[in-house]
């Protein structure tokens, strides 16, 4: 069932890509779609408001996707020229031989950045005491449901067997399912997690991308065609984006907070600092853009633990470290 989902998704992506082509930008105006808003993307958003992308020339023209699987969409119908979302979306593609499929040119986080949210507080919380709940998982195919699935299997705890995970619900609509009553518990993302717990709605219990281990888990893509047509664009992006990573590697989270405050307009600095301090502990953002090889197996792994691909794909016909590697030999 699993596999047949993925080919529909692929069928209607394919779809999209046949209406439209990609195109050069000579504006600077890169048309950007994320996965969803969340302080796990720091570096991208002090890029944003820290001036990073201003001094390269560069306007970011931000939109919430709600999905790796809309983000694809966007990309290849030619409504978005950037996507930011996890790399399983390119795997996928890339496995059904589609020419010109979307690559990766940057990693921006190496954990999962969930966390386990549920109804009551768990001081002394272990993954087996999740034994006989039902958890929100989220779409299948998704790397959140596909990584809580290899997660809680690395802690004895089966699909169906002694616990329940919920696909039905889309990664956007989880926390108003999970405070509507469904699940025992859910993963959220920071700060929607912290504001949730502040909210008197659910206690944050553990980090999944802590107990998961390290893999490419959010990463910027474009199709080939739109980074051949776009050097110099795409280099100034990622010099934006490497001076961002910088600073939120050398910065508190007070400091990180303050400058991509304007993001998260109506949320509390305090919280964002805490949510930053959350992620900084767990090592959860990339230091350089470079995708490591066995990170990437980790997360083909991860996939075929969970059913959805029996064959890999090479770590070349996905990820391009080259343009990266050549602006930071040049910044260097």
């Amino acid at each position: 069932m699993k596999k047949l989902i993925i080919c529909a998704l692929i069928v209607c992506l394919a779809a999209a890509c046949l209406c439209f082509a990609a195109c050069d930008t000579d504006d600077g105006v890169i048309r950007l779609t994320e996965v969803t808003h969340s302080v796990f993307y720091a570096p991208l958003y002090v890029a944003i408001e820290g001036g990073y992308f201003e001094e390269e020339g560069i306007t970011i023209e931000l939109s919430n996707g709600g999905g790796a699987d809309s983000c694809m969409t966007a990309l290849l119908a030619g409504q978005a020229d950037i996507g930011l979302h996890g790399p399983e979306a390119c795997i996928y593609v890339a496995n059904q031989g589609r020419d010109d499929h979307p690559i990766v040119f940057a990693q921006l986080t190496k954990k999962d950045g969930s966390f386990l949210v549920g109804r009551n507080p768990m001081p002394d919380f272990k993954w087996s005491d999740l034994e006989g709940s039902e958890v929100i998982g989220g779409r299948v195919g998704g790397v959140p449901a596909m990584t809580l699935e290899y997660l809680f299997e690395q802690n004895g705890l089966f699909d169906g067997n002694n616990i329940t995970i919920n696909y039905g619900i889309d990664f956007d609509l989880i926390t108003a399912a999970f405070e509507a009553g469904t699940g025992d518990y859910c993963t959220m993302f920071e700060p929607v997690a912290t504001n949730f717990q502040n909210a008197g709605k659910g206690y944050v219990i553990a980090s999944v991308g802590e107990g998961a281990g390290d893999m490419p888990y959010t990463a910027f893509t474009a199709t080939r065609s739109f980074i051949d047509e776009n050097p110099e664009l795409i280099d100034g992006f990622l010099r934006a984006l490497i001076k961002a990573m910088n600073f939120v590697e050398e910065n508190d989270g007070i400091t990180v907070a303050n400058v991509l405050a304007p993001q998260f307009a109506g949320t509390d600095v305090e919280v964002l600092a805490n949510a930053i301090e959350k992620y900084k502990q767990i090592d959860a953002y990339s230091t350089s853009p470079i995708m490591k090889q066995e990170d990437f197996e980790h997360l083909q792994d991860v996939i075929i633990s969970a059913g959805v691909m029996d064959s890999r794909v090479d770590f070349s016909e996905v990820v391009d470290n080259s343009i990266a590697q050549a602006v930071l030999d040049k910044m260097n």
